[in-house]
């Protein structure tokens, strides 16, 4: 975790003598690393996501209309925002009224009171939540009004009655932040509630496993998506998330397997709790793994019959936008789920900082000590939080990323989020215009595509 008041991974502090020169290799940051783990014999494990710089949305620009395109007149003219999810096999497709969607995330992970909140603003706002890890919660269930349920690799807390009661299943294979790794529920968050869901030992440390136990391949997830499919008499949607690494192929063989929509987290998505070598070093960026997820479709012709839905580091409507016009049906949020509701907030500064961290730093959402009462099994700081108004937090902040991404698409002319385009994209980088194929801003320059500049 960075100090308090550090930057970026690799940013620079001032020269503490003069004279002294920094190493960019073996920085104050990477020297600090190597002492710890020298002391410690252990890798450093610490939630959130990748916090390298790496190519983002941020480093592309809409293109506006003006004469040769004309905008929609602010509000007076529509821009539908709707979309309809598991269209391909599901009796019961999804119909979200935003195409944004809250990410699984686990009771065990998350206190209860979160998980609730979580389920307050989605269905406020008319769009779907996902349970994560360890199964489904009372509260979960009764505050969503569309809950997609995941299967992952630790069947925790699986069962078939909650299968039946979900509105959608998540067949998770892997995730943005641990692509072929498991994540980890350290011992002080498993309570007795925790323990008792997941058939655990009560404050034992447990790693969930890195991939499925009864298949090996794509024959065997198409195996486990027909097993699904009946068990749910042919209505719930079947989802496939993959984290971002192979995602061309990936994408291919989970169309093929029989999946509705296709989840694809790029390196920046987030994690309760794992390795920080996963995080800072597996998978590829969001940006060119909605490229790469798109072309799988196109191949296949199955864009928009087969929904994809992008996730890995969406933070504002631009995000969404962009992520829309790039090709993907709707988004999915984790991180910025939660510091809606309130995690990392300035007013808690104090709080965190006795505990070691910082507003704006605390990233030990694996320790329990959350003082906010988002990331924890400790019931006196759960209590610290309240459920109605995070969910009011979450709705509103869930309504200002679909104005914004409503407010780019006008300007560009369309009457719905999702008739946006890579053409109304350019780049302001040569890896950017690279990772997402849209041309250098000012040419028609593509890298690796053309050679027209």
């Amino acid at each position: 975790m960075a100090a308090p008041g550090e930057g970026p991974a690799r940013a620079r502090g001032p020269v503490p003598m003069h004279g002294l020169r920094e190493s960019y290799l073996f920085d104050r940051r990477v020297i600090a690393e190597i002492q710890r783990a020298a002391r410690e014999g252990i890798y450093d494990i610490r939630g959130f996501g990748a916090k390298r710089q790496v190519p983002h949305f941020d480093d592309l620009l809409v293109l506006g209309a003006s004469v040769s395109r004309y905008p929609l007149e602010g509000y007076r003219e529509r821009c539908d925002t709707d979309v309809v999810l598991g269209t391909r096999h599901a009796r019961k497709p999804l119909h979200l009224k935003i195409p944004i969607t809250v990410a699984g995330m686990s009771f065990g992970a998350l206190s209860a009171p979160a998980k609730e909140a979580l389920g307050r603003g989605a269905t406020e706002v008319g769009t779907s939540t996902t349970t994560g890890d360890g199964g489904m919660t009372p509260e979960e269930r009764q505050h969503s009004e569309i809950l997609v349920y995941q299967v992952l690799p630790s069947r925790y807390g699986m069962n078939p009655d909650d299968l039946r009661r979900a509105d959608a299943i998540e067949v998770v294979v892997g995730q943005g932040a641990k692509p072929g790794g498991g994540g980890m529920l350290l011992g002080h968050k498993i309570s007795d509630r925790v323990a008792e869901m997941r058939d655990l030992p009560r404050g034992i440390d447990q790693r969930s496993a890195s991939r499925h136990p009864d298949w090996t391949g794509p024959d065997d997830l198409e195996i486990k998506i027909g097993e699904l499919r009946e068990i749910t008499d042919w209505e719930k949607p079947v989802f496939v998330k993959v984290g971002a690494t192979r995602t061309y192929y990936d994408v291919q063989l989970a169309v093929k397997a029989g999946a509705d929509v296709i989840v694809v987290d790029g390196m920046q998505g987030g994690t309760a709790a794992t390795q920080e070598v996963f995080i800072e070093h597996v998978g590829i960026p969001t940006l060119p793994a909605v490229r790469l997820a798109v072309d799988a479709l196109q191949e296949l012709g199955m864009h928009r019959r087969v929904q994809l839905i992008v996730s890995g580091g969406i933070r504002t409507g631009a995000d969404v936008a962009k992520a829309l016009a790039l090709g993907a049906d709707a988004v999915s949020i984790g991180v910025a789920a939660l510091i809606a509701l309130g995690d990392n907030a300035p007013e808690h500064d104090a709080a965190y900082r006795e505990i070691g961290s910082a507003a704006g730093f605390y990233d030990d959402w694996q320790a329990g000590r959350d003082p906010v009462g988002i990331s924890t099994q400790d019931d006196g700081l759960a209590a610290r939080f309240d459920p109605v108004l995070g969910g009011r937090r979450l709705a509103n902040y869930l309504r200002v990323l679909t104005l914004e991404a409503q407010t780019l698409a006008r300007a560009c002319g369309k009457s719905h989020v999702h008739n946006m385009e890579p053409e109304d994209l350019v780049a302001l980088t040569v890896e950017a215009a690279a990772m997402a194929r849209v041309p250098l801003a000012g040419t028609d320059w593509i890298p690796g595509a053309n050679d027209s500049y």
